[in-house]
């Protein structure tokens, strides 16, 4: 197959070809550095835009993950050298005159693992239509959302959104090498990549890099999304000497990485499932990606009033029954005690844990929730599904359906088939759709190929899913113009307007209404999601 040759504003890359799930052909441009290494004096900081190269570079090979814990082999992998993306295009410049929008991924993982490999986010199945594919990878843990309130130590924090960020600028500069159109861009992601997708709806710095966005599983009203000041208490955990910022930032940049990571994840274990790493409100700095409160942004409408879509799944709770099995108990507990998530480690902004009253009214829920599970075991995961997800998910659709002029869309996934990515890998047989089962029906999974079944359910759905979600991106409605899916998905205006995704389409009011109503109680303290609900 012809090895095509692509020149970027660093240099040339060459590519390769592989075939989409039609047998269609398509270019693949793998590990394209968009920044300089971020090692040495750039550790924690800012990425600076990638340097010249000479002669031909090989994009054959994915580049390096970001150094992490595989979530699923336990294993260390990747490297401090990670910021690389991938680049997938049907057609060149010199093959087609009209430019394809562009879908940028941003992957998830509760900001401390994931990546862009592409034996993992496998392009063949939205490559079948008529768009540009970008997939990139971002700094995880500390190394990319320390943050530090001492301004002169210039880690204000965020480094993984401006990694994010430098991409996205990479794109406005470079796609059009590989006919995409940088003037019709849609970022998309999953959980911690969703979340990301929303911080840069609501960041002015982020302003022009995209023009539509869809939030799969995360938004910045989740509970676990935003981290507290960590880092002082963190160091102290490495050496008890430290007693400033910048002592315990020399600390930090002479560990390795393999050293930091240890640390870390001690650090994380002590903290129970704390939301311990993420991004952060930044004190005003040159490089900022956030500076204000990001709800009073979205209350306000002074974000980036961008088309949007935004969903969840059903069942997103089965996520910890996922982390058990795979030995990450955030959050999880055991079979037989009392509570089986810890919620005092995930509040809600303004929910104080040391409130009596909130406390009462925290166990009732719980309570109610397990109840509900005794008597139909279909509903046990129901209360970490509402919590950690909907709850804030609902609520932040309303909030852009009040304050946008442009479309939101909302959906909700029902489908229990054989793709559903987490659940099968995990080997899962709970009805109901998991964190991130989605991915199963938008990206060809290589490694977890063994795990899957892919018959006529699972080829139809993948056809639905990609169909909606591309058609979102050419024109900012994801109901496809010749509606060979056989309905209209509306624009989501409180209680309506609403699709849910399962083994068949189907349009209707919200079917978690009134369950997620009763949070009104408990949320009485934080009046944003209460009165969005």
């Amino acid at each position: 197959m012809e090895s095509p040759i692509v020149a970027v504003a660093e240099g040339q890359v060459k590519g390769c070809q592989r075939v989409n799930l039609n047998g269609e052909s398509f270019y693949l441009f793998l590990g394209i550095p968009f920044a300089k290494p971020p090692l040495g004096d750039l550790r924690f900081k800012a990425p600076e835009p990638a340097e010249p190269w000479s002669g031909v570079r090989d994009a054959t090979v994915d580049g390096n993950c970001c150094y992490q814990r595989n979530e699923f082999t336990k294993e260390r992998e990747g490297s401090e050298d990670c910021l690389y993306l991938n680049v997938y295009t049907k057609k060149l410049p010199s093959e087609c005159n009209k430019l394809k929008p562009v879908m940028v991924w941003i992957h998830g993982g509760a900001f401390v693992s994931g990546s862009n490999k592409s034996h993992f986010y496998g392009p063949e199945y939205l490559i079948t239509e008529d768009i540009v594919l970008v997939t990139i990878n971002y700094r995880l843990g500390f190394l990319g959302f320390l943050h530090l309130d001492d301004t002169s130590l210039d880690v204000p924090g965020n480094a993984g959104l401006k990694d994010q960020q430098l991409a996205l600028k990479w794109v406005q500069n470079n796609i059009k090498s590989f006919n995409g159109d940088p003037n019709n861009v849609t970022i998309f992601g999953e959980s911690a990549g969703s979340a990301s997708v929303h911080i840069h709806v609501v960041s002015p710095s982020s302003k022009g890099l995209f023009h539509k966005a869809i939030l799969q599983s995360g938004c910045l009203l989740n509970p676990w999304v935003f981290s507290k000041d960590y880092a002082l208490t963190f160091t102290k955990t490495i050496t008890d000497t430290v007693q400033t910022e910048k002592e315990a930032l020399e600390v930090l940049k002479k560990l390795s990485v393999e050293e930091l990571l240890g640390y870390q994840e001690k650090f994380h274990a002590s903290l129970k499932g704390a939301s311990v790493i993420g991004p952060n409100i930044e004190k005003p700095n040159k490089t900022a990606v956030l500076t204000s409160n990001p709800i009073e942004l979205l209350t306000t409408g002074q974000y980036n009033r961008v088309p949007l879509i935004i969903g969840y799944c059903d069942r997103e709770g089965i996520l910890l029954e996922v982390y058990k099995r795979f030995g990450n108990n955030a959050g999880a507990k055991e079979e037989g005690q009392e509570e089986y998530v810890d919620f005092k480690k995930f509040l809600l902004p303004g929910l104080s844990e040391d409130d009596p009253q909130n406390k009462r009214i925290l166990n009732k829920l719980i309570q109610t929730y397990k109840k509900r599970a005794a008597e139909n075991p279909k509903d046990k995961y129901l209360l970490p599904t509402d919590f950690y997800f909907v709850a804030g998910i609902i609520a932040a659709g309303n909030i852009h359906a009040k304050t946008s002029n442009n479309p939101v869309y909302l959906y909700r996934i029902s489908i229990d088939a054989g793709l559903n990515l987490l659940k099968k890998i995990a080997k899962i047989t709970d009805p109901g759709t998991c964190h991130g089962d989605d991915l199963g029906y938008l990206f060809n999974n290589h490694i977890a190929a063994q795990f899957l079944d892919k018959g006529e359910t699972e080829d139809q759905s993948i056809r639905r899913f990609v169909k909606l979600w591309t058609n979102f991106a050419k024109t900012g409605n994801p109901t496809p113009p010749a509606n060979d899916l056989q309905l209209t998905w509306k624009t989501f205006d409180k209680g309506s307007g609403f699709l849910n995704i399962g083994k068949e389409l189907t349009v209707g009011s919200i079917p978690e209404a009134e369950r997620i109503d009763s949070w009104k109680v408990i949320l009485q303290n934080n009046p944003v999601i209460v009165n969005n609900l």
